[in-house]
């Protein structure tokens, strides 16, 4: 645990103003309860079956969530990158155990807001409702527009697609975990990426 660098806040606090209008002070506020915390790689940073009272706040590196299936097996939802808020958002919001497990896929560091600081953030900031109205909604408009991409998309549009979600995630996650958020196997990626190669 470490508190807060000027660099950090100033990170964060960028992030927050592409959002709201706040003021220093009510940043200062809002991030006092906040810590550092530095994960490696394929450490884990939330649990499934725990209730998630963190919300994190990604300030370099890049998490996976995850769900494991009945059978064991792991599916790749989602990436989360430098400059986003990651968690299992329902079941922080609805006090309930999560399903996902949220994993450092490299060297992370991330800002960790315990639930306190955000409901004292919904009270102190000017537009506190609004900044978690708003984080609120881009991951419901990220979900739904994954779902249809599932249904409706070719895997070879689909792999066309996610650099543009996700920039230079295929430099920075294992084949294995981009084919399970593709939906498809890692053979199947090998031989888009290949083709992918050959028209250049």
């Amino acid at each position: 645990m470490r508190i807060l660098s000027v660099v950090i806040m100033e990170q964060i606090r960028g992030a927050i103003r592409q959002l709201i209008e706040a003021t220093d002070e009510e940043l200062d506020i809002f991030l006092a309860g906040g810590f550092t915390k530095t994960f490696k790689r394929k450490e884990v940073l939330s649990h499934p079956n725990v209730v998630p009272n963190e919300i994190f706040f990604i300030v370099q590196g890049i998490i996976r969530v995850v769900i494991t299936d009945a059978g064991g097996t792991d599916h790749t939802l989602h990436f989360a990158l430098e400059n986003e808020f990651i968690a299992d958002y329902a079941c922080f919001i609805n006090e309930q155990t999560s399903l996902y497990r949220l994993e450092a896929i490299e060297p992370t560091t991330v800002l960790v807001l315990p639930r306190n600081s955000i409901m004292l953030g919904y009270k102190m900031l000017n537009q506190g409702q609004k900044l978690g109205r708003l984080i609120a909604e881009y991951y419901f408009i990220y979900q739904d527009n994954r779902i249809k991409d599932l249904y409706t998309k070719t895997p070879k549009e689909r792999y066309d697609h996610i650099t543009t979600v996700f920039p230079n995630i295929h430099n920075r996650a294992p084949q294995h975990m981009i084919a399970s958020y593709l939906g498809i196997s890692p053979v199947h990626l090998s031989r888009l990426k290949q083709a992918d190669l050959a028209k250049t």
